[in-house]
C-alpha cells in the first residue's frame, strides 16, 4: 500500500521534473528540432516514461480518484522547480494553490482505500475498446474548429485519452504471463488511448492557448476516470471517510487547473518556445 502511494507522488515528481527539462532544452534550442536533440530533453522524455510506469504501478492497487489527483499535482512540482532552477517568481495565487493541493493530497492519502479494482464485464471491455472509436472521432471533428474552442475540446478529449490509459491500467486483468498482457485486448486500448492523448494535445497547442488546452486536460483526465473508477471498477474510500476523499479530490484537482490557469510570461527575444506537448502532454 505505502509503495502505490510513493509511485504515485513520485509519478508526480518524475512528470514535473520533466517539464522543468523539457523546458531548459526548449530555451537552449532555435527551434524544435534543436530541442528535441538534446540531451536535456531526452532526460525528459526518460522521466516521462518513469513517470507512466509509475502511475501503471500505482493503479494496480489504489483508487483512480487519489492516483490521478496525484499525478496532477506534477504542476505543483514544475511550479517550484521552475522558481527554484529558472528562477521564475511564484504569486501569491500559485502559494495559495500550492498549499491547497497539499491539503488535498493529504487528504486523499487519508481516505482512500487501496485495493484491487472490481472485475469487468466483457460490455465493459468492449466499451472501453470502442472508447477509443469515439475519441477519435470527435478529435477529427474538433480539428477543423478554431482558436481556443478548438484547444479547449482537444485538451479535454487529449485528457479522455490518457484518463482511458488509467482506466485501462487499472481494469487490466492479464494472467500475469509477458504474453498474456501483451495479448490482452485492453492492453492494445490503453496503448490507443495513449497515443490519442498525446496527438490530440499537440494538435490543441497547435489550434489555441496552452493555458484553455491544459486546463481542460487536467479536468477530464482526472474528473472522468474517477467517476468510473466509483461506479465501475469498485474504487471507494474507506468507511466514514468519503467526505475526506471528496474534498480531496476537489481540491487537489482544483488547485492543479487554478496553477495551469496561471498565464506563463511571454517567451524573451531569441528565446524558442517550448515544444509542443512538452510537460503538460504526458502519459497518466
Amino acid at each position: 500500500m505505502e509503495l502505490a502511494y510513493l509511485a504515485a507522488l513520485a509519478c508526480a515528481v518524475c512528470y514535473g521534473v520533466g517539464s522543468i527539462l523539457e523546458d531548459v532544452a526548449a530555451k537552449r534550442a532555435a527551434d524544435v528540432a534543436g530541442a528535441m536533440k538534446q540531451p536535456v530533453y531526452l532526460a525528459g522524455l526518460g522521466l516521462d516514461l518513469a513517470g507512466w510506469l509509475l502511475s501503471l504501478f500505482a493503479l494496480q492497487r489504489l483508487p483512480l480518484f487519489a492516483v490521478q489527483a496525484a499525478v496532477a499535482s506534477s504542476v505543483a512540482v514544475t511550479v517550484v522547480l521552475a522558481a527554484v532552477v529558472l528562477h521564475d517568481a511564484i504569486t501569491r495565487r500559485q502559494v495559495i494553490a500550492l498549499v491547497v493541493m497539499g491539503a488535498g493530497l493529504v487528504l486523499l492519502a487519508v481516505s482512500a482505500a487501496p485495493d484491487e479494482p472490481a472485475a469487468i464485464s466483457d460490455a465493459t471491455t468492449a466499451a472501453l475498446i470502442g472508447g477509443v472509436a469515439i475519441v477519435g472521432v470527435l478529435g477529427w471533428v474538433a480539428k477543423s474548429w478554431p482558436g481556443d474552442k478548438a484547444a479547449g475540446v482537444l485538451g479535454a478529449l487529449s485528457g479522455l485519452g490518457f484518463g482511458g490509459t488509467a482506466v485501462c491500467a487499472r481494469a487490466l486483468e492479464a494472467d500475469g504471463t509477458l504474453w498474456g498482457v501483451l495479448t490482452d485486448p485492453l492492453t492494445i486500448a490503453l496503448l490507443a488511448y495513449c497515443a490519442l492523448g498525446l496527438v490530440l494535445f499537440t494538435v490543441a497547442l497547435e489550434r489555441g492557448s496552452v493555458t484553455v488546452a491544459t486546463a481542460s486536460q487536467y479536468s477530464s483526465e482526472t474528473v472522468v476516470p474517477a467517476i468510473i473508477g466509483l461506479l465501475v471498477l469498485g474504487d471507494s474510500a474507506r468507511h466514514g471517510l468519503v467526505w475526506a476523499a471528496v474534498a480531496g479530490f476537489v481540491l487537489t484537482v482544483g488547485a492543479s487547473v487554478g496553477l495551469t490557469l496561471v498565464s506563463p510570461p511571454d517567451p524573451q527575444p531569441g528565446q524558442a518556445e517550448a515544444p509542443p506537448g512538452t510537460g503538460a502532454a504526458r502519459t497518466a
